[in-house]
């Protein structure tokens, strides 16, 4: 807050004329990724940041075609809605008779373009190859959620002799029920969007800057060490101002100069913006945050996997760091989305323990825990408490035949 203060106090103009906060900010902003991610965009958002992400892509490979995942958010342009199931697949803009139809895949899937391509969620507990599927246990099978990404670019490159433009991908697929990707997934994805001509596309707007605990970049988790071709940011590195980046290699940045139409954003990186941007990478530092933020969630994660043999209602503990999901379920065997029950302990947790949570998933049944990073133990133990009591002295008691989606 001081620095904000400190700031705005003294000066604040839109980025035509140049300040050292933005100088200051990327530098920083590049230390904590690796090479060769070398240039800064500033935008105000995550959908600009996104949008512009695909506009980089689109300048470097030629072309529009672009791979992304089932149940994924991107934003609210019109670009990034293209690639976000989450959204198009819900709405009466891309229906029939309206000026952008669905198109159908060749694996079945629709989307609001021919050059769009969605591939299946990598959803490890319910999913197409869930882990826990006798069936899917086949040598080779089990997680293979690479091989959709791969068979996209087949299809581009093969069929329709095109080349691929991006694959874009969340580190940490919040709205898709908080599912982060299996050992390997990435690193086979870049490999054949990179073979197809195209870039790959980390969206870090919800899941950077240390959340998952174990890495500072979700695209870093379970080691991964592939590095890809643009980053996004948003969300967090503000602290609720508006400032968000694209971060890409020179060679893109270049392709894109190479269009003849320079970039302009008027208060992206603006000086108060980018004052706030430096004072929450100096907490994130100081105060140990991204560790802060792993050891809390583990501890976060065991409480729930020890409650989780009490409560039948919860199928599934995933996540990293202050990144959670609880699965919640109706049946252990068949699966059967707990959609009114999570709704309801949503809304009873804010009205009567004070407590906030949210809603994701395909199914709506997805509560998601992504609490501030300065979240004790102390604060977890008051919310699992919080949830047990929820669930065993309210569930068990509400009527449910009129709860409906609790919006979140």
């Amino acid at each position: 807050i001081q620095a904000i203060i400190k700031q705005v106090s003294t000066l604040n103009t839109n980025s035509r004329y140049i300040h050292p906060n933005g100088v200051l900010l990327a530098k920083r902003l590049l230390s904590t990724l690796p090479p060769p991610l070398t240039k800064v965009f500033y935008v105000n958002s995550g959908s600009e940041a996104n949008d512009l992400a695909l506009r980089l892509a689109r300048a470097y490979s030629n072309s529009k075609n672009c791979i992304f995942v089932d149940c994924a958010y991107h934003g609210h342009t019109l670009s990034t809605l293209e690639v976000s199931p989450y959204k198009f697949d819900h709405s009466k803009e891309y229906g029939a008779g309206r000026v952008t139809s669905m198109q159908e895949q060749p694996n079945g899937y629709k989307t609001p373009g021919k050059h769009l391509y969605k591939v299946p969620c990598p959803d490890t507990y319910r999913g197409l190859n869930k882990s826990h599927s006798d069936v899917e246990k086949e040598e080779g099978k089990e997680h293979d959620y690479a091989y959709y990404v791969e068979e996209g670019c087949r299809y581009f490159v093969e069929e329709k002799n095109e080349k691929v433009g991006a694959f874009i991908i969340e580190g940490g697929m919040s709205v898709g029920g908080v599912i982060l990707p299996p050992q390997s997934y990435l690193k086979r994805c870049a490999k054949a969007i990179r073979a197809a001509g195209g870039l790959y596309i980390a969206d870090e707007v919800q899941t950077g800057f240390g959340r998952l605990g174990s890495c500072f970049w979700a695209f870093q988790y379970n080691g991964s060490d592939v590095v890809p071709d643009i980053v996004t940011v948003g969300k967090p590195f503000g602290n609720g101002l508006p400032l968000a980046a694209v971060i890409t290699t020179k060679e893109v940045s270049d392709a894109f100069e190479s269009m003849g139409v320079e970039y302009f954003n008027t208060f992206g990186g603006n000086p108060v913006s980018c004052a706030a941007g430096l004072a929450v990478l100096d907490e994130i530092e100081k105060k140990g945050l991204q560790h802060h933020a792993l050891i809390t969630g583990q501890y976060l994660i065991s409480r729930f996997e020890d409650l989780k043999q009490s409560l039948p209602i919860i199928g599934d503990v995933r996540g990293c760091g202050l990144f959670v999901g609880l699965d919640l379920i109706k049946n252990n065997t068949t699966l059967e989305p707990a959609t009114k029950e999570c709704s309801f302990l949503c809304s009873i947790l804010k009205e009567k323990y004070a407590v906030l949570t949210s809603i994701d998933g395909p199914f709506n049944n997805v509560l998601v825990i992504k609490p501030p990073m300065c979240f004790s133990k102390t604060d977890v133990d008051t919310f699992v408490s919080a949830f047990e009591a929820a669930v065993v002295n309210d569930l068990s008691k509400a009527d449910l035949g009129n709860v409906s989606k609790t919006p979140t």
